[in-house]
C-alpha cells in the first residue's frame, strides 16, 4: 500500500488563506493521481491534524506545510503525532529549497520586479534561531538566483524586523523596495508584508507547481529514510 500523504499546515483565520491551502492540496494530488492526500491543520482551522490522523488506515507520511523549523515543527507536531499516530512517518519542513527559490522568482517577476529594486524576503519570523537561519538561507538562495542582495526580514519575532529592514533600504539609492512574500497563503503575515509600504509585494507561494513538487520530494525523502533505517543491517565479522 502506498502511504497516504497528510499535509499539516499551521492554520489561519483567513478564509482566502484556507482556500489557497486547499488549492495547494489539490495541486499536490493532481501531481500523483491515485495517491490519498489529506489537508489538515495544527490549530485554528479545520480539520485538525489530531482529528485526521486516526481516520487514515495503513501507512502515512506527514509533511509539515511550514517553510522553516521552529516551535510548531519541534514541539506541536511531534506531540500530536505521538498521541494520535505514533506510527506515522514525519517528513522535513519545506525550506530552504531551490524549488521555493524558483517559485519566489516567478512571483516577483509577475508582480513587476525591476532590475533597480532592492529586495526583501518577508517571512513570519520565529523565536527559534534555527528557524531564522532557515529563512536567511532562503534569502541567500534567492539572492544568488536574482544576482542581487536579498535581505531576510521578519514580520513578528526575529531581526531585522520588517520595519527595520524597510527603513534601511529606504536610505539606499534603490528606486523602490520589493518584498518577496515568503508565506504559503494569504492571512495575517501576508497582510503585514502588504502594509509595510514597499513598492511591490509578491503573492504568497500558494498552489505553485514547484511547491507541490517540493512536498512530494519531502514525502519521498521521508520514505527513503524510513526504509533505510528499517532494513536489516548485514552481520559484521570481528
Amino acid at each position: 500500500m502506498r502511504p497516504a500523504l497528510v499535509l499539516a499546515a499551521h492554520g489561519t483565520r483567513s478564509a482566502e488563506g484556507e482556500r489557497t491551502l486547499s488549492s495547494l492540496a489539490e495541486t499536490v494530488g493532481r501531481a500523483r493521481p491515485g495517491r490519498r492526500v489529506e489537508l489538515s491543520y495544527l490549530e485554528i482551522s479545520a480539520p485538525l491534524l489530531a482529528d485526521v490522523l486516526p481516520t487514515i488506515p495503513g501507512p502515512l507520511v506527514v509533511v509539515p506545510l511550514l517553510l522553516a523549523g521552529g516551535y510548531h515543527v519541534h514541539i506541536d507536531l511531534p506531540e500530536v503525532i505521538a498521541e494520535h499516530r505514533p506510527d506515522a512517518i514525519v517528513a522535513g519542513w519545506l525550506g530552504p529549497h531551490r524549488l521555493l527559490t524558483s517559485a519566489l522568482t516567478r512571483k516577483l517577476a509577475r508582480a513587476g520586479l525591476r532590475a533597480t529594486d532592492a529586495v526583501l524576503l518577508g517571512a513570519a519570523g520565529s523565536s527559534d534561531p534555527s528557524a531564522l537561519a532557515d529563512v536567511r538561507a532562503a534569502a541567500h538562495q534567492l539572492a544568488v538566483r536574482l544576482a542581487r542582495p536579498v535581505t531576510a526580514a521578519f514580520a513578528s519575532a526575529g531581526t531585522p524586523s520588517l520595519e527595520e529592514a524597510m527603513e534601511r533600504l529606504r536610505s539606499t539609492p534603490a528606486a523602490r523596495v520589493a518584498i518577496a512574500s515568503y508565506v504559503l497563503a494569504p492571512g495575517f503575515f501576508h497582510d503585514r508584508l502588504t502594509a509595510a509600504g514597499a513598492g511591490l509585494v509578491s503573492d504568497p507561494l500558494g498552489a505553485d507547481p514547484d511547491v507541490a513538487a517540493l512536498i512530494w520530494h519531502r514525502y519521498d525523502q521521508a520514505l527513503h529514510r524510513h526504509r533505510s533505517t528499517a532494513e536489516p543491517q548485514p552481520l559484521r565479522h570481528a
